[in-house]
């Protein structure tokens, strides 16, 4: 028999933050739904896999729904994502990220909302930073109209659609705790992964939107997530060449090689504000801001798809 929900989680060196996931969809989960995890270890090298088995033994839930499926090489998170709806056994899967944490009531609540909504093909959480301060999580779809709001520093009114306390459409939720409905995902090709990571659940939802689906943003379900883009320096140069190659992927396949050109040089403008603040900021780093307008403005260095490719 069929599960009703497949939780899907792809992994890559995540184990600061897995055992923490992995723990909380399993103090959360309601008994009345019955589920599989899928977690993909996307060539780790961290113990990430070794952790995941040990939690299993220990946790009689885990041990019950995990399954682990290991990549001996490592690949994008859309084409991950792929996989795992592909090997999904139900109808309705959670795509969630190895740093995002569930809190009480919000695998209900997101299916709650799909299943009120034949035409929703997904729905996204309101996402926490660490301190429990709620962060942007659903946005109208990007174009030239947003670039201009971003800009002219009116985006959290013009195009951030997240916040409040009901659940309503709006153009794309994060995946870093979304549900969506995967026969809505088949239908539209499911994810594409020219997109190596950052814009593929934009792509998405875009194309379900133009397939007749919508997106909802379902405050009730509530995740912490710990943003990587902007704490993991480390690999930060590497994520940002990420961030904006794939946002100008996503503009160019949607919008063409014109409005994608003026939306670089629109977001590219956006960070020199911040960086001549940065300048007079404690903790804030203009280098980091003229980072980002560089690779806004010419998307094209040596990213993470790169560091994957070489077995890095």
């Amino acid at each position: 028999m069929s599960p009703e929900l497949s939780i899907c989680i792809v992994n890559t060196n995540g184990r600061e933050h897995l055992g923490d996931c992995l723990a909380a969809i399993s103090a959360t989960h309601p008994a009345s739904v019955s589920c599989e995890i899928l977690l993909l270890d996307n060539a780790s090298t961290d113990g990430s896999a070794e952790l995941a088995a040990e939690l299993a033994v220990g946790d009689p839930f885990l041990g019950r729904t995990l399954r682990l499926i290991v990549n001996e090489r490592r690949e994008g998170k859309a084409a991950n994502d792929t996989r795992l709806l592909q090997e999904a056994r139900a109808e309705l899967c959670l795509l969630i990220n190895e740093d995002s944490e569930l809190l009480p009531g919000a695998t209900a609540a997101l299916i709650g909302a799909l299943r009120a909504d034949p035409r929703a093909g997904a729905a996204g959480a309101q996402l926490l930073d660490p301190a429990g301060v709620p962060q942007p999580s659903a946005w109208r779809l990007p174009g030239v109209g947003t670039a201009l709001a971003g800009a002219l520093f009116l985006h959290r009114w013009l195009v951030t659609e997240s916040g409040g306390s009901v659940t309503r459409r709006v153009g794309w939720a994060q995946s870093a705790a979304l549900l969506v409905r995967r026969s809505a995902v088949e239908s539209v090709g499911w994810l594409d992964p020219s997109f190596f990571v950052y814009s593929d659940e934009t792509d998405l939802q875009r194309r379900l939107t133009d397939a007749g689906f919508h997106t909802l943003h379902v405050p009730a379900a509530r995740a912490i997530h710990h943003e990587q883009l902007s704490t993991d320096r480390d690999s930060g140069g590497r994520r940002v060449v990420e961030f904006h190659r794939n946002r100008d992927l996503y503009m160019r396949k949607h919008s063409g090689p014109v409005r994608a050109a003026v939306v670089r040089a629109l977001t590219a403008f956006s960070y020199l504000p911040r960086a001549l603040v940065a300048t007079v900021l404690p903790g804030h780093d203009p280098r980091w801001y003229l980072l980002h307008a560089r690779q806004a403005l010419r998307p094209g260095d040596e990213g993470l798809r790169e560091l994957a490719e070489r077995g890095s």
